[in-house]
């Protein structure tokens, strides 16, 4: 079951807006697809927008938003009381959070660019709550020390205040981009013709469909908590955010 007609999806092209107007599409026991919403759907080891859905009479706490048939579906308390199709809505997200989101995506993507930058190694998976996250690299071998130096070069080159640009990409172009064949854009699924990518403009070039602040200064200071062995070749850092 999908609702019918596209969702605008408002988080790809503006991050900080944290409320919209919008109508419902169709309505589920657990939930509900809009026209266009603020809510980000959970994906590439983001996790996806809480908040409230209002209209006139009620709202809806929403739980989560995840990916049903490839639209953004609102995820809500079975039984919870939700408005029919066509009504208007004002969806708003929990902000603090989502923001929070955003630093801590932004700092994995400037940790994996420094990484690859002095000690050439590719990323191979991550995933992220808001304050803190994890990055896996093909690294041979991790240390606690070597964490400590990677938290010192990281915070060295996010205080230099990096500019994050969002930019779409035709797909064949971006798979000749050696800075995203080596974050595995190839992965990306064959009827994607055009390619989102986040460019921390002189750090960090990555495909990438999640939401980011606007530059590497937002983010804060990041701690390495620790080094972990995933096995060969697959090394495991987990950080924390400060609470700026």
């Amino acid at each position: 079951m999908a609702g019918s007609g596209p969702t605008d999806e408002l988080a790809a092209s503006d991050a900080y807006l944290a409320e919209a107007e919008g109508s419902v599409l169709q309505v589920a026991p657990d939930g509900l697809f809009l026209d266009r919403t603020v809510f980000y759907a959970r994906g590439g080891g983001q996790p996806g927008d809480v908040g409230v859905i209002r209209w006139d009479g009620g709202e809806v706490e929403v739980l989560d938003t995840i990916r049903r048939d490839g639209k953004p579906f609102h995820v809500v308390s079975e039984g919870a009381p939700l408005p029919e199709p066509g009504n208007p809505i004002h969806g708003l997200i929990d902000w603090e959070r989502r923001y929070r989101t955003m630093r801590t995506h932004t700092a994995l993507h400037a940790l994996s660019g420094v990484i690859f930058r002095d000690f050439g190694a590719k990323v191979t998976g991550g995933n992220m709550e808001p304050g803190v996250a994890r990055m896996d690299f093909e690294l041979d071998g991790i240390s606690v020390e070597f964490g400590q130096e990677v938290e010192r070069r990281l915070n060295q080159e996010l205080v230099r205040g990096y500019p994050t640009e969002v930019i779409y990409m035709a797909r064949e172009e971006a798979l000749a981009d050696p800075d995203l064949i080596r974050t595995k854009v190839n992965l990306i699924p064959e009827w994607v013709e055009e390619i989102r990518v986040i460019d921390i403009v002189g750090l960090d070039r990555q495909a990438d469909g999640g939401t980011h602040v606007a530059s590497t200064l937002e983010v804060g200071e990041v701690r390495v908590v620790k080094t972990e062995s995933k096995g060969k070749a697959n090394k495991r850092m987990r950080i924390e955010l400060s609470a700026g």
